[in-house]
């Protein structure tokens, strides 16, 4: 089983109780809750039980180390994660409209994530893993993307594998050096995960079949397009599998796509048949909607079995 790595940000999310749009006025608030999107990808990987290492930076407060403890009791690796003293970790404000969208508000540019470097203790951890998953997110500013791609360099050579997930706003892609980094990672990825609209993010097609067609004549070997409430599809030169959206009572969609990815990219290392992986990863996705916090709900295996058991009561045995 791989080892797997990730890079990129590291935050907290304190979320208003209140409906409205945005922080123009004082607002209840509860959190803080340990965020970031690879982050919460990474605490899916460990606390299923598969070994999992993340590099970031926090500052050297509480709410570094919040994410810290986290990380650890899930069973991540965070030999990675730099402390950096007298600065600050980044926060994520977030309100929720009426419509049920949601207003953020980021401090990351002023954050110790700003300012993520390759260190000794990074390039250790480097060495020790054998698949990289890499977000958009990573790639959108200086640092990490250097890291980032440090990574994706070594891992490769070592004929290690990538997942990549874009996870970015289409109104940032014409930042300096963006678009060229999303395209040198996309054609060393092994395993492609959009939501929605991302899929025509890399193809000029305007139809899904041809922009599947396009990306997997990259050479990609599986694409996984999550479309959120209508459930996920996975493609390979193989053939097509969909597997329709779990009905859950929806709490806080944040972070659901990551739990979903964390799960599918672990349990394909491990072995899992892609329709098997996808079953788990929609569950992943399903629990995660249902409990406040974007890292609050991470699964066990023993709770996506129970999950899938109690949803498919005709199963008399959930692969573990």
């Amino acid at each position: 089983m791989s080892k797997i790595l990730t890079v990129g940000e590291i935050l907290v999310e304190l979320v208003a109780t209140t409906r409205g749009d945005g922080f123009r006025e004082p607002q209840p608030l509860v959190g803080p809750f340990p965020s970031g999107a690879p982050a919460i990808f990474v605490d899916q990987v460990g606390k299923l039980g598969y070994e999992a290492a993340i590099i970031g930076r926090v500052g050297d407060d509480d709410f570094g180390h919040l994410n810290i403890a986290r990380l650890t009791r899930d069973g991540v690796d965070i030999s990675g994660i730099d402390v950096a003293p007298d600065e600050v970790t980044g926060c994520a404000f977030v309100r929720y409209r009426e419509d049920g969208s949601r207003a953020f508000l980021f401090t990351m540019a002023q954050s110790a994530t700003a300012t993520l470097n390759l260190t000794p203790a990074a390039t250790a951890l480097m060495a020790s893993c054998d698949h990289l998953h890499i977000m958009g997110t990573a790639l959108s500013a200086p640092g990490m993307a250097n890291v980032a791609l440090e990574a994706l360099r070594r891992i490769k050579a070592r004929g290690g594998t990538l997942s990549f997930d874009p996870n970015i706003r289409p109104e940032i892609l014409g930042a300096p050096g963006l678009r060229a980094r999303l395209l040198h990672v996309l054609d060393q990825t092994d395993i492609f995960m959009p939501s929605g609209d991302e899929l025509f993010l890399f193809s000029q097609r305007a139809d899904e079949a041809g922009a599947i067609d396009d990306l997997l004549a990259r050479g990609i070997r599986e694409i996984v397009l999550k479309r959120g409430a209508e459930g996920a599809s996975h493609f390979s030169v193989e053939g097509r599998h969909d597997i329709a959206a779990l009905s859950v009572r929806e709490v806080d969609p944040t972070g659901a796509g990551d739990s979903f990815g964390g799960t599918f990219v672990a349990l394909r290392l491990a072995g899992f048949p892609p329709v098997a992986a996808l079953r788990q990863a929609n569950a992943a996705g399903a629990l995660a909607v249902s409990r406040q916090g974007p890292m609050e709900g991470t699964s066990t295996q023993a709770a996506l079995n129970a999950f899938l058991k109690d949803t498919f009561p005709e199963d008399a045995e959930i692969s573990t």
